[in-house]
């Protein structure tokens, strides 16, 4: 019985030195739509799709902070339901390195006042990179509030195992 015991504690060991290594990363970017397709299915059901190009910097702290941003989304959407938006966000640093970022969110309504409030919340994965992302790795979570023109990244960012 010692032995799972003790494999456990090592095991959490060296998982807690593994995440000490990552960078923290914590942004919201205001975005403007620069080029948006909207989808509406003639099924009285009233679900769209937005394709969209946003663009955007990323203001806060981490290897993300003053980035300029694009968002490439494919935003399914069903009101007052659910919806479930994705993409992915190409992260330019102000040395000219990117960061190519997929994510993806689960949409929810929920009564709230005059109309259904919408919570957008989900995960981002950094999936590819030139320069300083070269090698990297990265997850962490995103809400995007739609009311105000932003999205908010937080995570870390590491290096590959």
């Amino acid at each position: 019985m010692k032995a799972p015991f003790v494999l456990t504690i090592a095991a959490f060991v060296a998982l807690s030195g593994a995440s000490a290594a990552a960078d923290p990363v914590s942004v919201e970017v205001a975005y403007t739509t620069k080029e948006q397709m909207k989808f509406e299915f003639a099924d009285g059901s009233n679900r769209f799709v937005l394709a969209v190009l946003r663009q955007g910097t990323a203001e806060g702290t981490g290897v993300f902070a003053g980035a300029a941003v694009e968002e490439f989304g494919w935003h399914d959407i069903h009101p007052p339901i659910s919806g479930d938006p994705q993409g992915y966000l190409q992260l330019t640093a102000e040395n000219g390195d990117v960061a190519v970022l997929r994510w993806s969110v689960k949409a929810v309504f929920m009564k709230g006042g005059d109309k259904p409030a919408l919570f957008d919340n989900g995960f981002w994965e950094l999936v590819g990179g030139t320069g300083q992302f070269e090698g990297k790795r990265g997850v962490g979570s995103i809400i995007i509030r739609a009311a105000e023109q932003k999205l908010v990244l937080e995570g870390e960012v590491g290096d590959k195992p």
